[in-house]
């Protein structure tokens, strides 16, 4: 007589799944205080500091915190807790060639996808909100829309994988962008640059979205190195 295939009981599986949500809950809430630098690069805490600041068991904070190790943004450091990890200008500068690379990928695949406009809808709000912002001068709101155009345009290249990759990289330079958002020059030229490549995707031209985002994103990287190495500020 064939075997009756055995499977978990219920209660296993809706304990596994409740240990995985609070996994994520920890490392969302753990990623945004990084990334808005309520943590500051340097900062050190045990797991058992982390875990009652987040008011959670010590477990979904460990595997959390092993999570944000593995995307670059922690060291963990056995029996002593974690620390988060600062960024160094060349930390910046292989970021930024990473992005410039991949970015424009993306944006060569979004324009080889003969997108309809209701696709292309998304990135035309998220410019026009970093237009409006510019012109009330609020970069905190243009720094989110420019971030929200970025991420729907890795997600129109429709490579999930790559998302993923850049998205990190992007997490990882959020910290030193956010930081040094008010030391920079007004933020012109991105706006513009963006419109310009949302008229290359509509078009369909491939080597003209790869070439606007590639130029885009080599200004961008170079005004914040150079500010950086002007500033002397060698790790943020």
């Amino acid at each position: 007589m064939p075997t009756r295939k055995q499977t978990a009981p219920v209660s296993e599986i809706k304990e596994d799944a409740f240990a995985k949500t609070m996994t994520a809950t920890a490392h969302l809430r753990l990623r945004q205080l990084i990334l808005d630098n309520k943590w500051a690069p340097g900062y050190q805490a045990t797991e058992q500091e982390v875990a009652s600041q987040l008011g959670m068991s010590r477990t979904p904070v460990r595997e959390a915190l092993m999570r944000l190790q593995q995307d670059g943004l922690v060291s963990v450091i056995p029996r002593h807790g974690m620390r988060v990890l600062p960024i160094s200008i060349s930390d910046m500068k292989e970021i930024y060639e990473i992005l410039t690379s991949l970015e424009s990928t993306a944006a060569e695949l979004a324009a080889s996808r003969q997108l309809s406009e209701d696709q292309l809808r998304g990135l035309e709000k998220a410019t026009a909100d970093m237009d409006h912002a510019l012109s009330q001068d609020d970069l905190e709101r243009w720094a989110q829309a420019d971030a929200r155009f970025h991420e729907q345009l890795l997600e129109l290249g429709g490579n999930q994988m790559l998302k993923s990759v850049v998205l990190n990289f992007i997490d990882r330079a959020h910290r030193v962008r956010m930081v040094t958002l008010k030391m920079r020059p007004k933020p012109v030229n991105s706006t513009r640059e963006h419109a310009e490549l949302v008229q290359a995707i509509r078009e369909g031209d491939r080597e003209k979205a790869r070439n606007i985002h590639k130029a885009h994103r080599e200004r961008a990287g170079k005004e914040l190195l150079d500010l950086l190495e002007r500033l002397g500020l060698n790790h943020l």
